[in-house]
């Protein structure tokens, strides 16, 4: 039962945690269980295997750690780096900020470049950086793949390419929380060194499991990274690795069982088909969001995140009363404006198992709520925008043909 009862289903359109499906809560009704038993080990093997594909890549290694993706920041920063090596970090909204914290807590040398929230990393600036770094003194280059803050989805391959072009030895450090399993992510070809999502978000499990995937040259250079370490450290699970029982201390038997459930429902569906699922509801969010006239906090096309969308309210609106009122009277779940966006935008969340009906309802909602904060939207005609795009574009239900 609701902590504070509503009746029906909570519609949950934050841009994580997100819904859960009925076969991984299914999965995850169990008891405890030996972690040092047969079965646990050997299901853990196929969940790393597994794992891999989500991350494309085939040279990475996998790690599942029992945390939130701030841990998995943190894991791949201690393992990496050194006190005082120098990084470039981007600053474009709420989360690159607080990675951009964490890696100064941690006593790097964080060179910070800002851009304007609703804009992407400047990589004009990155190049520069590199150009000039001839000693190659700076060792990480750290970035959000999707700021979930303003929705802002940043160009990897174009990083990389810079990288190259520049051939500076820097590894390549990505947040990957809210688009790894929903946006095109491929580790192998765009040369990623350190790649790391959480189990809230397009996995569609519950918070708690960090997972974290590091190339050869990472693994490499976790030999001879400095920073303290304990409980995130790399080596602590390799020799659990070599010796097949995989656990250096006690995992969440149920997130594990969850995860098996989770990973086979995205194979079933087939990961290009999720990531183009999430691109028809972005776009769907988007084109309703216009039909409201309202703006998307994200200043050009080619940033527009799919899996999640801020929208700017007119400045007689406080967003902040939006998302109170859609909780309160609707049973309807939105993101908050965070930061120098609060009271500025509201965020609609449309990531993990979630089709285009569900998404339906949420633009419907968020109709009325408009109207009820004095926003003069007709109501129909952000939900009337997105049927008449989805309904050319939904394909067929493959294991229902």
């Amino acid at each position: 039962m609701d902590y504070v009862y509503g009746p029906g289903r909570n519609h949950l359109f934050v841009p994580g945690p997100v819904n859960i499906p009925e076969p991984v809560i299914r999965a995850m009704n169990r008891n405890n269980e030996d972690y040092r038993s047969p079965a646990v080990p050997a299901m853990t093997k196929t969940l790393l295997e597994d794992i891999k594909k989500i991350f494309k890549t085939t040279s990475g290694t996998p790690f599942m750690i029992p945390t939130t993706g701030t841990g998995a920041w943190e894991s791949a920063l201690t393992n990496t780096l050194s006190p005082g090596d120098r990084t470039v970090s981007f600053l474009i909204g709420q989360f690159s900020l607080l990675w951009i914290d964490q890696q100064q807590r941690l006593k790097f040398n964080v060179d910070v470049v800002e851009s304007e929230w609703g804009q992407g990393a400047n990589l004009e600036i990155l190049a520069s950086k590199l150009a000039a770094d001839t000693a190659h003194t700076i060792k990480a280059v750290c970035i959000v793949h999707n700021e979930t803050a303003t929705g802002v989805t940043n160009n990897l391959a174009a990083v990389r390419k810079i990288l190259d072009h520049y051939r500076h030895p820097a590894l390549f450090l990505v947040d990957g929380v809210s688009s790894i399993c929903a946006l095109d992510f491929r580790m192998d070809e765009w040369g990623v060194d350190v790649a790391l999502t959480g189990s809230q978000k397009a996995l569609s499990l519950p918070t708690g499991m960090g997972i974290v995937c590091a190339s050869p040259k990472a693994l490499e250079a976790s030999k001879s990274a400095k920073s303290v370490r304990v409980f995130f450290d790399w080596n602590d699970y390799l020799k659990f690795y070599k010796l097949g029982t995989f656990w250096p201390y006690t995992p969440s038997i149920q997130l594990l069982y969850g995860l098996r459930a989770a990973l086979d429902l995205i194979f079933e569906e087939g990961l290009d088909n999720v990531i183009a699922r999430h691109s028809r509801l972005a776009k769907a969010t988007r084109l309703a969001v216009e039909a409201w006239g309202l703006k998307n906090c994200t200043q050009k096309e080619e940033w527009f995140s799919d899996t999640v969308t801020a929208v700017v309210v007119p400045p007689y609106i406080d967003s902040s009363e939006i998302v109170k009122r859609a909780w309160q009277r609707y049973n309807l779940s939105l993101g908050l404006g965070l930061n120098k966006v609060a009271g500025k935008v509201f965020r609609i969340g449309h990531l993990g198992n979630l089709n285009e009906l569900q998404l339906l309802g949420c633009l419907a909602g968020v109709e009325m709520i408009l109207k009820d904060v004095g926003y003069p939207v007709k109501l129909g005609s952000g939900v009337a925008a997105a049927c008449a795009y989805l309904q050319n574009s939904i394909p067929m239900i493959t294991s229902r043909i």
